[in-house]
């Protein structure tokens, strides 16, 4: 008995492969330091045996990527100069690999099968997270939060971001079907419930803002591309204009009252000031990727002690473009700027430029939520995370464009 490849690697044909295999990758990416090593393994196995079912259609031409890959192959490299080599070469690796699958589902997953796998994903994350979850205790800011089963309530809130997003898009951007529209409302419901339990200010005003976004993207998208254009100059020149007002006014501090935070973001000025002291010991190339939150390194263990953090692991500086420059310095932090400027500058343009843009559409709101989390969190420029798998999918889809073909447009009643 022979099975069609396409099953597994053609767009649109491989919908239940493609979206088994995202969902099982979400649920590793949430929880692959509880379960180990093995979770591991069953990612790569999703994705790396396909290479020899059809090695022309998975790989293709590689070059493409020439703007995709340096940011990350400057991490691996940069173990020849890292404080902790060997930490430094085990976590490129990581990464690269990490990468390399995402580039993979960006060749065989269209845009549809990706949003079912993430939201499906997603879904059994938030599910094992209030099974097995806790409520954690703030000693910063004095409050107990919803962490379910991860270390952070940040990182709880990222995957309810997600799952909240995509039941949205599920009816706002996509053309999905009633009953993929039924589990999706209550994908959304869960998603929210978690959202509102975890009390994470920065995933709470992150996903109105990029609600807000779609929003308004999918009323320009109404119009013809010429307008969208003149819409797009005159909306730039107005959000610049509010920001100016809100600023001045001290409205952002009425924003961060209301989520309980005050003007140093519970601490997280002091970790970036923290950090830009740290940046002066190599302020070129960085101290080496992951090579500064190292056990038995002396400022790494200050800053765990000052911010009660025992496990002496899993902290950072909250801040994208912060850890990036004590890592990898200001190479690093321009490689790390043009790749996740050229992706949401990429899918802009696709909604600026096409007629039928519902992947566009979508993956803007994915790079839109990244870059506003960047200025919080790290949340893609580690190995086996949901954020990069999510910015490296959207950069292979920008690289290598798919064609849209009529059933990727008109799915089936039991496909999304």
């Amino acid at each position: 008995m022979r099975i069609a490849k396409s099953l597994f690697v053609e767009p649109g044909t491989n919908f239940w492969y493609g979206t088994l295999a995202v969902a099982l990758s979400v649920f590793v990416f949430a929880y692959s330091t509880n379960f180990g090593f093995l979770s591991i393994l069953v990612f790569y196995a999703l994705w790396l045996p396909l290479v020899l079912v059809d090695y022309r259609k998975v790989i293709g031409n590689y070059a493409r990527f020439y703007w995709v890959l340096p940011f990350v192959l400057f991490a691996c490299m940069s173990f020849s100069w890292s404080a902790a080599p060997s930490v430094t070469l085990r976590a490129g690796i990581q990464y690269l690999t990490t990468i390399i699958c995402a580039l993979i589902a960006s060749r065989i997953i269209d845009s549809r099968t990706f949003a079912s796998g993430v939201s499906v994903g997603v879904a059994l994350v938030l599910l094992y997270s209030l099974g097995f979850g806790q409520y954690q205790y703030d000693a910063l800011d004095g409050s107990y939060s919803f962490v379910g089963a991860f270390a952070s309530k940040n990182q709880l809130g990222f995957f309810a971001s997600l799952g909240v997003y995509f039941a949205f898009a599920s009816f706002f951007v996509l053309r999905t079907s009633i009953l993929w529209r039924c589990i999706a409302v209550v994908c959304g419901i869960l998603s929210a419930y978690c959202l509102v339990a975890s009390s994470s200010a920065t995933s709470v005003i992150a996903t109105l803002a990029i609600f807000m976004s779609t929003v308004i993207v999918g009323i320009a998208l109404k119009f013809s591309p010429k307008h969208r254009r003149s819409f797009f100059l005159v909306g730039l020149a107005l959000a610049l204009v509010l920001a100016a007002v809100a600023v001045n006014s001290g409205a952002i501090d009425l924003i961060l009252g209301a989520f309980g935070k005050n003007s140093t973001l519970t601490g997280r000025t002091y970790l970036w000031q923290e950090g830009f002291k740290a940046s002066h010991q190599a302020p070129l190339m960085g101290i080496g990727y992951q090579a500064y939150w190292v056990q038995g390194f002396s400022e790494a263990e200050r800053l765990w002690a000052e911010f009660y953090i025992p496990a002496r692991t899993g902290f950072h500086f909250h801040n994208t473009y912060i850890e990036v420059l004590v890592e990898l310095g200001y190479v690093g932090v321009v490689l790390i700027t043009l790749l996740l400027g050229g992706v949401v500058v990429g899918f802009l343009r696709r909604l600026l430029t096409e007629e039928y843009t519902p992947q566009g559409h979508l993956m803007f709101g994915i790079a839109l939520l990244l870059l506003i989390r960047s200025f919080f969190e790290i949340d893609f420029i580690q190995p086996y995370t949901i954020g990069s798998f999510l910015l490296y999918y959207s950069a292979g889809l920008l690289a290598i464009p798919q064609r849209t073909t009529f059933k990727m447009m008109q799915p089936t009643r039991l496909e999304a």
